[in-house]
């Protein structure tokens, strides 16, 4: 804690220069992504199939995966690019307390003025507000060229630009109507507990999680799909038998209408640890699959909740965000955090410069944004975030290799290596990865990696 206190005195410099730190995290982030991006790049560009793939993949498919793969580095490394100028941008031009001030002016224009923005926690509402729909506009060219050039390109994307505009309004209104009331008391938690806020914090991020668990899938997901119960039958049948052999506490089965949107399938199930559970398969797994994989992949999900990997992620989320609020008690109520970006800690009858009164890139407050701290405070997590990316996705695929393991206990081994390998087909998955990259970018095994483990050998290397 010595140590702490002393990181937490020494940044109170008001000299402390807070714009090169962020902007330095941020394009030093950047590099490393960019660095891990080309390294996966030349894996791909050697074009070798991992020798338990040999005889299971033809060489058609193998090389647009390749290409589908390494078109998406591309991607992602320009569109981080874009992400980088942009946070660099907003840092240099002062832009969040413009934002501020505009939201402000919304708030007067749009409200009486007894309705008009007045408290911290009020601003920082139309400030998100604000900048929502503003990172709403910034990200269209983006998320369009992704659904109707990239996935288009490889044959996966079902969207029309009607559908993707209906898809984009739901969820702004959704981020309004569920995320401002989540924010409202997120911010309220500080103002009532100025200097003792963690616990409270943690708690209510727990119940935030927990109602969302059981929310999200009735009320939420229905608005953007279709779940239509599955017909009795045969597939039906299997499923129940499976659950039933597992003691997996099983409720509907639905089939979700996923192709409206995209080709790439899935399965998962939804409801917390110790309560009954929905399945939901992607209707293009269920076109795509045999009764037999569809079981199998299905095995390997309920191997997820038998050894309550759902929990687990569950308390390793608590603790994460734990260690997060408490970082960041060292700069909440730091003056020279938020003057640094434009956030001054005075009324205006204190200010006597009338330049800075008029100056919109300038915010008087009476309270501390905390918004605005933790949106910054975000900006300057990332090394540790990186470092905790790299435990959770070692975390995860260990999890998935134990999923893998109770279907396979269950005689499900080789039904589960065909589903795998149909999938890794259908979705044009990557097939080699750069060992770096992987730790980082995936939470699951490649392929190889599980079928090796499954000590799965091609019917046709049999022969």
């Amino acid at each position: 804690m010595a140590l702490f206190d002393c990181i937490t005195e020494a940044i109170e410099n008001p000299n402390f220069p807070w714009k090169k730190v962020i902007i330095g995290i941020s394009v030093g982030q950047f590099v490393f992504e960019s660095y891990l991006s080309y390294r996966q790049y030349k894996v791909l560009c050697k074009k070798q199939l991992p020798p338990v793939l040999e005889g299971e993949i033809d060489k058609e498919t193998f090389e647009k995966s390749e290409e589908y793969s390494k078109a998406k580095i591309k991607f992602s490394i320009v569109s981080d690019t874009i992400g980088l100028l942009q946070n660099i941008a907003f840092i240099k031009y002062d832009i969040l307390p413009k934002l501020w001030n505009f939201g402000q002016c919304i708030s007067k224009a749009v409200f009486p003025a007894k309705y008009q923005a007045v408290s911290i926690v009020a601003q920082s509402l139309m400030f998100l507000f604000t900048m929502s729909n503003l990172s709403t506009v910034l990200g269209l060219p983006i998320a369009y060229y992704s659904h109707f050039v990239l996935e288009e390109k490889f044959g996966f994307n079902k969207l029309t630009v009607k559908l993707w505009i209906m898809d984009m309004i739901k969820g702004n209104l959704l981020g309004y109507v569920i995320g401002g009331p989540i924010l409202y008391l997120f911010l309220k938690i500080f103002d009532l507990f100025e200097t003792n806020f963690l616990w409270y914090i943690c708690l209510f991020f727990l119940v935030v999680q927990v109602l969302a668990m059981v929310l999200v899938p009735v009320f939420i997901m229905p608005l953007f799909n279709k779940f239509t119960p599955l017909e009795d039958g045969e597939l039906k049948v299997s499923i129940e038998n499976l659950a039933k052999d597992c003691g997996f506490p099983l409720d509907k089965v639905f089939v979700v209408d996923g192709s409206k949107r995209s080709s790439h399938s899935n399965a998962y199930f939804t409801g917390l640890p110790f309560t009954s559970k929905r399945i939901v398969l992607f209707d293009t797994l269920v076109s795509q699959s045999s009764i037999k994989e569809i079981t199998a992949v299905l095995a390997h999900e309920i191997g997820h909740w038998k050894m309550n990997h759902v929990l687990n992620l569950l308390v390793i989320s608590q603790a994460h965000i734990l260690l997060i609020m408490k970082l960041f008690t060292s700069v909440y109520r730091n003056e020279s955090f938020y003057n640094a970006f434009g956030f001054i800690l005075k009324n205006k009858e204190e200010i006597i410069s009338s330049s800075l009164l008029n100056n919109n890139s300038i915010v008087f407050t009476q309270g501390f944004p905390i918004l605005i701290g933790f949106l910054l405070f975000n900006d300057l997590l990332t090394p540790l975030e990186s470092i905790v990316q790299f435990g959770m996705s070692l975390l995860q695929r260990k999890q998935e290799y134990q999923a893998d393991d109770f279907a396979d206990k269950r005689g499900l081994s080789t039904d589960l290596s065909h589903a795998l390998i149909n999938l890794q087909i259908k979705n044009l998955s990557t097939m080699s990865v750069d060992k770096l990259y992987s730790s980082y970018h995936y939470s699951h095994p490649t392929l190889a990696e599980r079928l090796t483990a499954l000590n799965y050998i091609s019917e046709k290397k049999k022969e």
